[in-house]
């Protein structure tokens, strides 16, 4: 049996867990567009809302990816 402390992955699990919420964040943001009643996503939702929560899903996993480890 492998001791998993002394992994060769290259992302720990706090990172993976962070990409991982990452990615639903995404996925809700889409989801939040569809939910619009608008006119061809025209309102709160489709404009506003929804692309923020995929803005802050693609930032989120980019910031902790790149922070400086000390």
């Amino acid at each position: 049996m492998a001791n998993p402390t002394n992994s060769n992955l290259p992302l720990n699990r706090k990172d993976i867990l962070i990409l991982v919420a990452g990615l639903c964040i995404m996925i809700l943001g889409f989801f939040v567009m569809t939910l619009d009643k608008e006119p061809f996503g025209f309102g709160f939702l489709g404009i506003t809302l929804g692309p923020i929560l995929v803005l802050i899903g693609v930032i989120l996993p980019i910031f902790s990816l790149f922070k400086i480890k000390k």
